[in-house]
This record gives C-alpha cells, sequence and structure tokens, in this order.
C-alpha cells in the first residue's frame, strides 16, 4: 500500500464503529464521519466493527485478481469476516473502495461523486451483513433495501433511468 496513509475511527454512542482507512493514491476523501453514517444507515449493528479502506487503482486491481480473479480495478470490494456477528464476535468485514473509479463512473453517470460513494458504501455494507445480487430475485431485494437506504441519505435513486443500472435489471428488461 502506499506509504502516505491515514486512519480515521469514527464511533458514534451505541452505532457501530467504522474504521475508514485512506491509502496515499486513493484521492481525497469525504470525513470519516460521513462514511460512517453511510456504513450505519445500511444496518451495520450496534457493537460491530467494520473497516472501509479507500484506496487507489493500483491496490483495487491487485486485490480484484487476487480475490475475485478478474482483471483491473473494481469500485467496491466487501470482505465479511465471517457468519453475521454474534456478541462475542462484532467483526463484521472491510470494504475497499476505489476512489478514483468511483469519481470516473460518477463522471461517467452524470451523479455527484459523494451520491455514487454513498451507494457503494451502503452497497458494500449490505454484503458485509449478507445480502448478495448473484440471482434476480436477490437484486431486487438488495437493490430495493439501497434504495430505501439511500433515499433516507437524501441521495437519489442510482438506478433510475438515466442513471446505470445493475446488470439484472439490465437483463429482466431485455426478457
Amino acid at each position: 500500500m502506499a506509504s502516505r496513509n491515514s486512519r480515521r475511527r469514527a464511533d458514534a454512542g451505541a452505532g457501530a464503529t467504522v474504521r475508514v482507512q485512506r491509502a496515499g493514491s486513493a484521492g481525497r476523501a469525504p470525513a470519516a464521519a460521513l462514511v460512517a453514517s453511510w456504513a450505519r444507515a445500511a444496518g451495520a449493528p450496534p457493537g460491530a466493527t467494520l473497516t472501509v479502506r479507500l484506496v487507489g487503482r493500483l491496490t483495487s486491481a491487485r486485490l480484484n485478481a487476487t480475490f475475485r480473479g478478474r482483471a483491473g480495478p473494481t469500485n467496491v470490494l466487501a470482505f465479511p469476516a465471517g457468519p453475521m456477528p454474534a456478541a462475542d464476535e462484532p467483526e463484521l468485514g472491510d470494504l475497499v473502495v476505489c476512489l478514483p473509479l468511483v469519481a470516473e463512473e460518477a463522471r461517467a453517470q452524470g451523479k455527484p461523486q459523494r451520491d455514487h460513494l454513498a451507494h457503494l458504501v451502503v452497497h458494500g455494507t449490505l454484503h458485509l451483513l449478507g445480502h448478495d445480487h448473484d440471482r434476480p430475485a436477490k437484486a431486487r431485494k438488495m437493490e430495493a433495501a439501497e434504495i430505501r437506504i439511500l433515499r433516507g441519505l437524501g441521495v437519489p435513486d442510482p438506478y433510475r433511468p438515466g442513471r446505470q443500472v445493475s446488470t439484472y435489471a439490465v437483463r429482466r428488461k431485455r426478457t
């Protein structure tokens, strides 16, 4: 990882503890408290801990190749700690977000970078909580949860017309 590295911790009373780490090549990052609020809004339970690591393209590409067997960077990777956390296992897992790619995608989709980043933190947190989108029914359920959570954060529906939609939504329209 890059040598310039900052770590910020955002705790809020009984809410989840969210550690926000920024690799030097990640670019400009939002406040840790804001990132933490997005993870908490997605349902990170009180007492649980998760880490959000904001990285550059090289780190994202390395992790994507190592853990998913795919070339190139990806916008978000979720690494669950294991089954849903019990009282004695409060670690949810880690999210790795590629900030330069998030910025590029937001520009291409015509939306504020902050909104896109909020969506990806919510999306990744839902993965840590056991949600998935590997089947159409699961994708619809996860997307509905994302839309509801983002609405509560004041972020527009990321799947509405004019915005990028999931591959499952595209497939549903074609069938």
